[in-house]
């Protein structure tokens, strides 16, 4: 079986390492970014109905500001951040599943999304960037990723990985969504987008061409 190589930062890239080990696959953490936060003041919650979070990250980075909104009811992306929100004391309104897409929010409502640098607009929604993803320095093994498959999740880690890795022909790359699996551009072995943009599909995805994928 193939190896499996992860570059998302911490403490995302531990909690799929946890999942893909669960699953009997081999892991190799290669975070290429580090979360950190950003300057950002938080509007009068008076003039929303609710906070949209389609990371934890805006909870674990967010700060002080996070206390001015605690009043408004949070829609998730997704459990994970779902309970963060919860344990930093924010009430959860709505869960999603399968990344953004799987968002049903109300309509009508003045909705306010902290998020990060890099994220994808929500129609309707204000947006106010409150972390983002930094390059950090290559990683140990990026030069030896030969037989082994890659798990993409975002379009940036997808850019960096085409950045620093000129040998790709016996790569193969797993990727949360099919923005993500494009912009890792030509010359992998295979390049495959999971069936939806999530952590747990994109982990199925990988396990698959972690056991089928000829090196």
């Amino acid at each position: 079986m193939r190896p499996l190589v992860i570059l998302r930062p911490e403490p995302a890239a531990s909690r799929s390492a946890a999942k893909a080990a669960a699953l009997g696959l081999t892991v190799q953490l290669c975070p290429l970014f580090e979360v950190a936060p950003v300057d950002w003041t938080a509007p009068d919650p008076a003039g929303f109905d609710g906070l949209v979070l389609t990371s934890a990250n805006a909870v674990r980075h967010g700060g002080a500001g996070l206390d001015r909104l605690k009043s408004l009811p949070v829609h998730a992306v997704g459990e994970a951040t779902a309970e963060a929100a919860r344990a930093a004391g924010f009430a959860i309104a709505a869960t999603g599943a399968g990344g953004v897409e799987g968002l049903r929010l109300p309509a009508g409502e003045r909705l306010l999304h902290l998020a990060g640098r890099d994220h994808r607009a929500i129609a309707g929604a204000t947006t106010i960037i409150a972390y983002e993803a930094r390059p950090t320095a290559p990683p140990d093994g990026m030069d030896r990723l030969a037989g082994s498959v890659v798990a993409v999740h975002s379009p940036a880690a997808a850019r960096r990985l085409a950045e620093l890795v000129e040998e790709r022909a016996a790569v193969a790359i797993a990727a949360i969504s099919s923005a993500a699996a494009e912009a890792c551009g030509p010359g992998w072995q295979c390049v495959e987008a999971a069936a939806e943009p999530s952590d747990s599909a994109l982990l199925a995805l990988a396990a698959r061409l972690c056991e089928s994928a000829a090196p």
